[in-house]
């Protein structure tokens, strides 16, 4: 067992991020290379069966499926997965905006952490509706004694300490559903992060973010929208409408079953009817020995653009109601698709065309090593790259190499056990790192720092609340 531990002061920091969709369910495994650049060391997909529009509905197929994703991702990378990232996404996400201040003792005192750390746990106590819980609490800008539009208030002096913030919300069974399933599944959870957060770390740029973007994530069960201004995130959103709808809608339409609507979509689908012509028709192999279908593709289309028009002016109407017509909130990047959903035929041109708004389809490949897969820089893994890039930020020791060595008598017992005996000196060797890991983080920004502290915070009462389940 020692030769498990040989390595850990000069190991290496393994990401792992664990994308629960609605379609798929994606565990990526991953470190920082020399270049600062993410390297992608085994990726696991499996179809997600226990979720619809992003909430679990079923435990025990979801569990299966995770499990799933995580053995493939485990046997692509040779590293045994300790604990994850998770994205929390679905139709019971909302956000608001909240501004709060504390005053304090002694104004000649330079405002620290603490003090910053004082106003967000004020921000927690915040009364929300029944069943309902914080998941986020993103400061946007601090006000010292009146002096408005600080972006880093430690250091300064001032007796008030004042800021706005972005208060992201969710139901609270919905969140311990997912902690229940990764912890059935036999891996800890480390950190949650929104899934538009996740998609946005992995697609933008900072001169984006800077100008004024606005990001939907569009994909199986729900369309995500993140919107940033002045490298500050103003408005999150979370639209119950996804790639799902779409292909329910052609198997209606056309009258074929699922998995034929869902290929007619990927292959053939366009969400700008007047792209196809009136003869061009693909022929659909009936059911036990009867006769073809045959579908015009500019039928297909027009069902296509009519859900995609649906789901894209909900999201525009986020997008106002966020204040983008105000000349000051004015989004100057225009709009970044990304997800599954965004690889759809002339979807950008319909965008476009609904919004006014300059529009790019966002592939994650900026974060990516040079000699990553065309696969894993596709929009599909957005939101999986972004969840690896927060794990890597936690920095955390997420997975361990499995090595066989000749002196072990009992080779498999390398890998992480289950419940029988407890490794003793790994976790607590772990445990000594993670403490010189926190000093190190003392020095990070104020909005790294606080994000950081809080999901610890939220991710240890989800485990004592699983804990002291039945």
């Amino acid at each position: 067992m020692a030769n498990y531990i040989d390595n850990m002061e000069n190991r290496e920091n393994i990401a792992v991020g664990l994308d629960i969709g609605t379609t798929k369910i994606v565990a990526m495994i991953g470190k920082k290379n020399e270049y600062g650049k993410l390297e992608i060391l085994g990726i696991g997909k499996s179809k997600s069966l226990g979720v619809a529009r992003g909430v679990v509905n079923n435990i025990t197929q979801t569990i299966q499926s995770i499990q799933q994703a995580v053995m493939e991702a485990e046997e692509n990378s040779g590293y045994k997965i300790n604990d994850v990232v998770v994205g929390i996404a679905g139709q019971h996400i909302r956000s608001i905006q909240h501004t709060d201040y504390i005053s304090r003792n002694n104004p000649e005192e330079v405002i620290s952490g603490k003090d910053i750390q004082l106003l967000i746990d004020q921000v927690n106590k915040l009364a929300m509706l029944p069943g309902e819980e914080i998941i986020h609490v993103l400061p946007q800008e601090f006000k010292i004694d009146g002096q408005s539009e600080i972006k880093e208030p430690i250091g300064m002096y001032g007796g008030r300490l004042e800021a706005s913030f972005h208060v992201v919300v969710g139901q609270a069974s919905s969140i311990r559903n997912v902690g229940r399933c990764i912890q059935s599944s036999g891996i800890e959870l480390s950190g949650l992060t929104l899934e538009p957060l996740a998609s946005a770390d992995a697609v933008l740029s900072q001169e984006e973010k800077e100008a004024g973007v606005a990001l939907i994530d569009i994909g199986g069960g729900t369309t995500d929208l993140a919107i940033f201004k002045d490298g500050i995130i103003r408005h999150t959103a979370v639209v119950p409408f996804g790639g799902n709808v779409i292909t329910e809608d052609i198997k209606e339409g056309c009258s074929i079953i699922e998995k034929q609507a869902e290929l007619l979509k990927v292959k053939f689908g366009s969400a700008w009817p007047g792209e196809n012509k009136d003869n061009e028709i693909v022929s659909i192999p009936g059911l036990r020995g009867r006769e073809p279908k045959e579908i015009s593709l500019k039928n297909l289309s027009k069902i296509i653009h009519a859900r995609v028009v649906e789901i894209i002016e909900q999201v525009f109407a986020e997008i106002k109601a966020y204040g983008h017509e105000d000349p000051r909130k004015k989004l100057i990047a225009g709009i970044v698709l990304t997800g599954g959903g965004s690889q759809l035929q002339h979807i950008k041109q319909l965008v476009e065309y609904i919004t006014g708004m300059d529009t790019r389809i966002g592939y994650p490949n900026e974060h990516l090593a040079g000699n990553s897969s065309e696969d894993i820089s596709s929009p599909l893994y957005a939101t999986a790259v972004g969840l690896v890039m927060n794990s890597i930020a936690n920095n955390t020791q997420s997975a361990y190499k499995l090595e066989v060595t000749q002196a072990a008598p009992q080779p498999k017992q390398i890998v992480r056990p289950v419940v029988e005996e407890p490794i003793e000196t790994p976790i607590q060797e772990i445990e000594e790192t993670k403490a010189v890991n926190k000093v190190e983080r003392e020095i990070e920004t104020t909005e790294n720092k606080i994000r950081r502290s809080f999901f610890d915070k939220y991710v240890d009462k989800i485990k004592d609340f699983l804990d002291n389940a039945e």
